[in-house]
């Protein structure tokens, strides 16, 4: 099974990825929120500052793109070829408002022969690479019946990966995936494919992969900043100990310093990952209240230490998935 840290706008950036990488070994792929290209859109240092740190031999960045046509697409997708990605995504599955407006992201799934056309286009130009295009999308906008005739449409072209989100964009994030509305298709889709949606715990990789024989790649978004180590625990690896969650979250925050931020980006950008990772501790209320109401580094730290005087729970409630208190 591969395993991929899915794109998060906001956390998922070039510093959580590297130090992801080197705390948490384990991902296969780590895609890179989305560039948004235009006709006139150049790679400026801060966006090359990003993406070509991760860049070497077998780079397990896959950089993303959201357009919506070929013409804003191929520019962009044939200069970051040039810079040696192998692979670069399509997003056809951010259901953000400020995103579906400009006929961006999942928009384009309410349009399958204008997203045939464009498909058209790009593989027509850029064939299977380099670089090799890949596709995140949704399975419609307002339900899932919509699927199939997006299935014909992907079925078509010579797709690297087919990333499939288990909901609609009109569900965004707030309503449950549907796994089992996506399952009924699997024997329909003859691309490579790879589940995503509501894995957060190997308790819901254990429930979802059932109803996925065959497939051989899942990614992950809120489930990695939840838990930093699930990849370790979905390859059946011991948890890490203590020290390497504080490791990683300290050297993260050096990180950002390093890079030029000021406290209030830092303190923003930390509160942000640990409304996520507060999930791994037991009776931690009062700790994760003081930590949010922090106004400078030296509060943030102070609070976080208290957390990391409580054990961090199992994830996904296993008890064998306890970090060690040594």
């Amino acid at each position: 099974m591969r395993y991929y840290v899915g794109p998060m706008e906001g956390i998922t950036n070039s510093q959580f990825r590297l130090l992801h990488r080197k705390y948490f070994p384990g991902a296969d792929k780590y895609f890179a929120p989305f560039l948004s290209p235009t006709r006139d859109f150049r790679f400026t240092p801060r966006i090359l500052n990003e993406l070509l740190p991760e860049l070497g031999a077998e780079s397990p960045l896959v950089p993303q793109l959201l357009a919506n046509s070929a013409d804003n697409f191929l520019p962009a997708a044939r200069e970051l070829g040039s810079l040696g990605f192998g692979e670069v995504n399509f997003n056809l599955g951010c259901p953000s408002r400020t995103v579906t407006a400009k006929r961006k992201g999942a928009a384009l799934l309410a349009e399958p022969a204008a997203l045939n056309r464009i498909l058209d286009q790009l593989f027509s130009a850029l064939g299977e690479g380099p670089p090799r295009i890949s596709i995140k999308t949704r399975m419609g906008i307002a339900a899932p019946e919509e699927f199939p005739q997006l299935i014909e449409v992907f079925n078509r072209y010579p797709i690297a990966e087919l990333t499939v989100h288990a909901r609609v964009q009109e569900d965004f994030y707030r309503r449950p995936a549907c796994p089992e509305k996506l399952a009924g298709h699997l024997q329909e889709i003859r691309v490579p494919f790879c589940y995503n949606g509501d894995l957060l715990t190997v308790e819901d990789a254990d429930r979802i992969l059932p109803l996925f024989s065959g497939v051989s790649a899942l990614m992950l978004g809120r489930g990695v900043v939840r838990d930093p180590a699930l990849i370790l625990r979905l390859r059946g690896t011991p948890a890490p100990e203590r020290d390497t969650y504080c490791g990683f979250l300290d050297e993260l925050l050096d990180a950002y310093r390093a890079a030029g931020w000021d406290q209030r980006a830092i303190l923003c950008h930390m509160k942000e990952i640990w409304s996520y990772m507060i999930g791994l501790f037991e009776n931690a209320e009062q700790s994760a209240k003081r930590l949010q109401k922090a106004k400078t580094l030296e509060q943030y730290q102070s609070a976080v230490a208290e957390l990391f005087q409580h054990a961090l729970s199992a994830s996904a409630g296993e008890a064998d998935s306890l970090v060690s208190r040594q």
